[in-house]
């Protein structure tokens, strides 16, 4: 088993900016693609930026391309997603997800093995 655990939520300004951390414990993988995903009232679960087992390969939702950052680091088990110039509309619950196993990187949801309990954001206008 694999346990997710994200944290850097909060209420901010529109224009602001946060940075989520999506810490990893339990079954160890040397390859381990990563995601984030964000699920707004009333809205589908939605991916908003994957990253391969490396940290070489990332890919974004081009709601968020240019303004959010995926980074991870092996070392310590934990990967990061940096938001900044937060938009309104980018209110939403944000969960981080794995999948063991893969050196590629994965952008839909019902390809990953485990998640984590998600953590709030909230942008105010």
């Amino acid at each position: 088993q694999v346990q997710l655990v994200e944290s850097g939520g909060g209420l901010v300004q529109a224009g602001g900016s946060l940075r989520l951390s999506c810490a990893r414990s339990g079954r160890t993988a040397s390859t381990c693609a990563m995601g984030w995903f964000r699920q707004a009232p009333g809205k589908e679960r939605e991916f908003v930026a994957a990253i391969n087992w490396n940290g070489i390969i990332t890919y974004y939702a081009d709601s968020v391309k240019g303004r959010f950052t995926i980074s991870r680091d092996n070392a310590k088990n934990t990967m990061y997603l940096q938001m900044n110039s937060l938009k309104p509309e980018d209110t939403a619950v944000y969960y981080c997800a794995a999948r063991i196993n893969t050196f590629a990187v994965v952008t839909t949801s019902p390809d990953y093995d485990y998640w984590g309990q998600g953590t709030q954001v909230t942008v105010s206008s």
